[in-house]
């Protein structure tokens, strides 16, 4: 676990603690959590795009369009040459777990 990360798992389980406490609201608990779960956001290289954009049957075309980048992009991620930013990873996820409709 690098420093980074322990620092992360840390805030939320004071956050955790501190909210059951009383000690902190429940909007405050929300945006902890917002900021938790955007740094745990999972990783996407070639082969989890490829099996997304294969189980949602579309084409790279597009998968490009649905998340605004381009199918030289998506053809770069799938070929191992570069792979999805944070941005692009948080769609790609919002895609893995709703589906289509969730972005459309």
């Amino acid at each position: 676990m690098t420093e980074h990360s322990r620092i992360i798992e840390e805030m939320q389980e004071t956050a955790e603690g501190l909210f059951a406490a009383g000690l902190i609201d429940k909007r405050r608990m929300r945006e902890y959590e917002a900021l938790y779960r955007a740094y745990k956001t999972p990783k996407y290289d070639g082969a989890k795009v490829k099996e997304l954009r294969s189980r949602l049957n579309v084409s790279q075309a597009v998968l490009a369009v649905i998340i605004n980048t381009s199918a030289a992009t998506v053809r770069a991620w799938e070929a191992g040459t570069k792979n999805p930013g944070g941005p692009s990873c948080k769609l790609l996820e919002i895609l893995d777990r709703k589906g289509l409709e969730a972005l459309l």
